[in-house]
């Protein structure tokens, strides 16, 4: 594996296919999952990351069961989320939920924590949107400290309190899973990627490169501000979408449908136009690679690229089709490439085996760490939230 990892996500939605007029049933979608996945693993990608949602038209409410599932049909590849719901999931249970991930896929498990974008879905489990940014702090606090304390007091406003609680399975080799804070436009939730030294994910697929550059930016100098590094050592990942045909036409004739009629690009630019706004990619491998590697011009050098390639009513036969692409043809260019510019002193893309290593080192695997969510660090993180919020709106957020 390079100092980058790539990979594909889902957002699971089932649409019908405008050019055959035919809808996936649930069925097939989610069984399509897991042809994806090991298509994934077959042509060499890092990562098969899952959303999660709970409403039609969605399928992946669960997202570790999923994963679970194709731990145990995969070998190397990466299992990760797009987005867990640190908001409305109860911290205990993400806690245990994706630590047995982590046993039974030896190691090849992270997460990427989200308030998500659906409303309602607050309420269906007793939560007040409202309350979203203050859920995803007092949640990940919890969360952070059931992973890294053997024993756990807490006392929070969102949930009942507990005393002398161990989540079990512990995190493998006592090491929790790696924890990227995925956030389109909330800058609190890059400060708060940072202010823990955690990765920041940003699925920036619908928006311009200069509110990505800004997001980024925001994330990188906030994370060295609290003594984690340098701002170029921080863990950035970047989303995007794609698709390629042989030529440039080819690909706009076949997609062009599947585009206008998806309501998750809202009916509004043309093809040309959001293609031009956002990082979606239509046309060949070659401009796929000319396009991504753009990336590193307004995020600087980062760990992880997702691609999403299974949108908008795509049959399966075509959405494999990508996945091939992308393994054979897209990701060995952009590893070199990437990895030919890099610059000295950049970490690589976070792995299991690494930060276990690393942690035997510094002596911070789980039961010597002590207490990493000290209570009266509470304060300085709601100020820091604040100060995050306040200087993303001075460069115009």
């Amino acid at each position: 594996m390079s100092s980058m990892q790539f990979g594909i996500f889902s957002v699971s939605d089932i649409t019908q296919d405008p050019t055959t007029g035919k809808t996936p049933s649930e069925h097939e979608r989610i069984k399509g999952w897991i042809a994806m996945a090991k298509k994934a693993e077959e042509v060499g990608l890092d990562v098969f990351a899952t959303g999660e949602h709970h409403n039609p038209p969605f399928f992946s409410s669960s997202p570790t069961t999923t994963l679970g599932y194709i731990a145990a049909q995969t070998e190397r590849l990466i299992l990760s989320t797009a987005t867990t719901l640190i908001t409305t999931n109860d911290p205990v249970k993400i806690a245990e939920d994706f630590a047995m991930l982590q046993h039974l896929s030896d190691g090849r498990a992270d997460l990427t924590l989200g308030r998500g974008n659906t409303g309602p879905v607050y309420p269906w489990f007793g939560k007040d949107i409202r309350d979203g940014i203050e859920l995803a702090i007092e949640n990940y606090a919890l969360l952070h400290k059931l992973w890294h304390e053997p024993v756990v007091n807490w006392q929070g406003k969102h949930r009942t309190p507990l005393t002398g609680f161990t989540s079990t399975p512990a995190p493998l080799d006592g090491v929790a899973p790696f924890v990227w804070h995925g956030s389109i436009r909330s800058p609190q939730i890059a400060e708060q990627a940072a202010y823990y030294g955690d990765g920041f994910f940003h699925n920036n697929i619908f928006w311009n490169k200069e509110h990505t550059e800004r997001m980024v930016r925001l994330y990188r100098s906030r994370f060295a501000h609290y003594g984690h590094g340098e701002p170029e050592q921080a863990i950035v990942g970047l989303g995007g979408q794609v698709f390629m045909k042989s030529t440039e036409r080819e690909a706009k004739e076949r997609f062009r449908p599947f585009f206008d009629v998806a309501p998750v690009y809202g009916h509004g630019p043309s093809l040309e136009d959001f293609t031009e706004m956002t990082p979606l990619t239509v046309g060949t491998p070659e401009q796929v690679i000319e396009r991504t590697l753009s990336f590193r011009d307004y995020a600087g050098d980062y760990q992880r690229q997702l691609f999403l390639v299974d949108h908008a009513g795509l049959p399966l036969e075509e959405v494999l089709e990508q996945i091939e692409i992308l393994g054979t043809e897209v990701v060995p260019v952009l590893r070199r490439e990437f990895d030919r510019v890099r610059a000295d002193g950049v970490p690589d893309a976070p792995t299991h085996a690494a930060r276990v290593a690393a942690a035997r080192e510094a002596g911070t695997q789980m039961g010597e760490q002590g207490n990493a969510w000290q209570e009266g660090a509470r304060t300085d993180l709601d100020a820091a939230l604040d100060t995050g919020a306040a200087i993303a709106r001075q460069a115009g957020e």
